[in-house]
């Protein structure tokens, strides 16, 4: 263990982790001696006979911890991308270890104590000062002695549970998958795609983490579809039991803490405030978008001939947008090949809009062979971090598409960011990566999240990069998908892979034509699901769900978002982002952010689009300061006004 690489900063450029030497018997040790490191420090810094000080408090717990940070980053980054038998027993074992960590430090009454007598007059310590006060008061710092202990208890169970969740999960997007021995049964996929999905002389189509599979919009063969569509709906069964526990574990804590339930609690630390404002803008998007839907279910049942289930509703929603707009989505993917989606679109925008380059570092590597380092650099050639880039699915690597840190930036470590992507494109047995329209409108989304990251400039980092409340921080990313679809940008990258004769501008018009469509049931799926979030997260303390099925039924029509053809986004069972992902009563927070998205595409559209004068003004503003400042302050900053609901309603035809 001498020779951990934890025990030590790398020495790789920017400090990239050294996934090369990194081994699973490395894990424990590095996890227990950064607990005890910074235990010891944080002792010494309660203990001190010194007056307490902005420096000798609150800067002191920033530079605590720092073997700890290494480990849990890599750890979790791989727990995540590509996990294995022995990640997943070491995450059973050490989940519950960091929660007692992190109470141990939060639940310290001498700390807390010199916390509370912390003064500074710098703008940026004061914001940083009130955050380290919140979170300690929302942690229990107040609470008596026994209240703490059953606090230490819940926060136990919770966290218990959270990794079986997530790990039930993990499972069930194999042993759910779809399997056919026959390939006609896969009939609608093209011949490239089938040949991905042969295993073993089967064919096997694994579960993505959402409801509506994307197979449901191709595959011709309907009693296939249906086999699919029940196969996502039901996955990870005991995960109704896990999450019902949850939720009632969550209710008894917000209670302890002074909350009526735990959607009141999360929401007090958020752009929101108070859970009254979520459900006021809520209330004013359930109907309009109930009656849309039901105007697109009629067009689709005359389209099909007959009453449609759930799982035709994205086939034939195909087939009438092809009707309606001349517009083939399969058409597209010859035009959307991932490097150049990247290098040609993505990385161009970037380069457009901020001055920043991008070099691939093929002497760095990462934990997979498909994990690809590239170097960014600003115009003035200083350099600004590295974006390391893990675009393919595989058995290892939980479903979705995220941003994390690999290392945060921070000019009191003189650290430059180290940011990652991950996506789960299906990789091709061979040929280029071809993606669909929204795989490539999801890179886009998510390199909006690097940005965040890669041009944070701030001191701390508590308040780097991506370190703002929930339903700020999607914000960001969901402006940077508007450059997939500008002219410019388009016509850079949305190339024939194999002619490299640019995207016809006939095809780009229908695209363009057809981007309200369907929004309805886009609108209605994710309603349904931040509505099911909410539900689970105000039950009252000492309330209890048997039926965690019967629960969610009854909530959907609570709601009056009960629509039999449109499933939630996520049902409870495989609810990832509020049971095991730190989205709690926050799913909300993607139409919540959408409302500053939707003003600043309008600014953008203004003010001349993909211009430097406007990236930098984004930048300065809004991107770079991270969590440092009232981030509602640093829309105004970059806005010059209050964010208005309108542009987000006329956006997806609710006006």
């Amino acid at each position: 263990m001498a020779e951990n690489p934890f025990f030590a900063p790398s020495n790789l450029p920017y400090q990239l982790p050294p996934f090369a030497d990194i081994r699973e018997e490395h894990y424990l040790p590095a996890f227990e001696r950064g607990m005890a490191e910074q235990l010891a420090e944080v002792d010494a810094i309660a203990s001190s006979t010194e007056p307490p000080t902005f420096d000798n408090t609150i800067a002191a717990l920033e530079r605590s911890g720092r073997i700890l940070d290494r480990t849990a980053t890599v750890f979790y980054s791989i727990a995540s991308s590509n996990t294995t038998d022995g990640i997943m027993e070491i995450e059973k074992q050490i989940s519950p270890e960091l929660t007692r960590h992190s109470d141990a430090i939060r639940l310290n009454r001498a700390l807390w104590a010199r916390i509370k007598q912390v003064t500074t007059e710098d703008a940026e310590e004061s914001w940083l000062l009130e955050k380290y006060r919140d979170d300690f008061i929302r942690a229990g710092a107040d609470l008596s002695e026994t209240e703490q202990d059953r606090l230490r208890e819940l926060n136990g169970e919770l966290s218990t549970l959270s990794t079986e969740f997530a790990q039930s999960l993990l499972k069930a997007s194999t042993e759910s998958a779809l399997v056919v021995e026959d390939p006609k049964e896969l009939d609608g996929f093209d011949e490239a795609k089938i040949e991905s999905l042969l295993k073993d002389g089967k064919y096997v189509l694994p579960l993505l983490n959402f409801t509506n599979q994307p197979g449901l919009a191709q595959l011709t063969d309907r009693d296939v579809r249906r086999r699919l569509y029940e196969l996502s709906v039901g996955r990870a069964p005991g995960n109704f039991e896990r999450a019902a526990k949850m939720a009632t574990l969550r209710a008894e804590r917000a209670a302890l803490l002074g909350f009526p339930n735990h959607a009141a609690y999360s929401v007090t630390d958020q752009t929101a405030k108070t859970a009254e404002a979520v459900e006021e803008m809520l209330g004013q998007l359930v109907g309009p978008a109930v009656r849309n839907a039901g105007k697109e279910a009629e067009a689709l049942t005359e389209q099909a001939g007959f009453a449609i289930e759930p799982w035709d509703w994205s086939y034939y929603s195909e087939k009438v947008r092809q009707a309606r707009y001349d517009f083939d989505a399969a058409a597209m993917r010859p035009y959307f090949e991932l490097n150049r989606v990247y290098r040609d679109g993505i990385f161009f925008a970037a380069t457009e809009l901020y001055g920043v380059t991008f070099a691939e570092r093929a002497d760095l590597g990462g934990y997979h062979h498909d994990v690809t380092v590239f170097e960014v650099s600003n115009e003035d050639g200083s350099r600004l971090g590295l974006f390391v880039l893990d675009p393919y699915a595989r058995e290892t690597k939980r479903g979705g598409a995220w941003m994390n840190n690999l290392v945060d930036q921070s000019f009191l470590f003189g650290q430059l960011p180290v940011v990652m992507n991950n996506l789960n494109v299906t990789k091709p047995a061979s040929g280029p990566t071809l993606l669909t329209y929204d795989e490539v409108n999801t890179a886009f989304h998510e390199f909006g999240h690097a940005l965040h990251g890669l041009f944070s400039q701030v001191r701390y980092p508590r308040v780097s990069g991506t370190s703002v409340p929930r339903d700020f921080v999607e914000y960001p990313s969901q402006v940077n998908e508007m450059w997939g679809t500008w002219p410019e940008v388009l016509a850079n990258y949305a190339k024939h892979h194999e002619t490299g004769e640019p995207m016809p501008a006939e095809l780009v018009a229908k695209l363009t034509a057809a981007e309200k469509f369907n929004q309805g049931f886009k609108t209605v799926e994710y309603l349904a699901a931040t509505l099911l979030d909410w539900a689970w997260h105000k039950l009252a303390p000492g309330e209890t769900v048997a039926d965690a099925e019967a629960f969610e039924a009854a909530a959907l029509e609570a709601a009056r978002i009960d629509v039999a053809l449109v499933r939630p986004r996520y049902r409870t069972n495989y609810f990832a982002h509020i049971f095991a992902g730190g989205y709690s009563a926050g799913y909300y927070s993607y139409i919540w952010s959408e409302v500053l998205d939707a003003e600043s595409v309008e600014w953008f559209k203004e003010n001349g689009g993909l211009t430097r004068a406007n990236g930098d003004h984004f930048r300065r503003e809004l991107l770079s300061r991270g969590g440092s400042l009232d981030p509602l302050t640093a829309f105004r900053n970059f806005r010059g006004r209050e964010p208005s609901i309108q542009p987000l309603l006329a956006r997806r035809g609710l006006d």
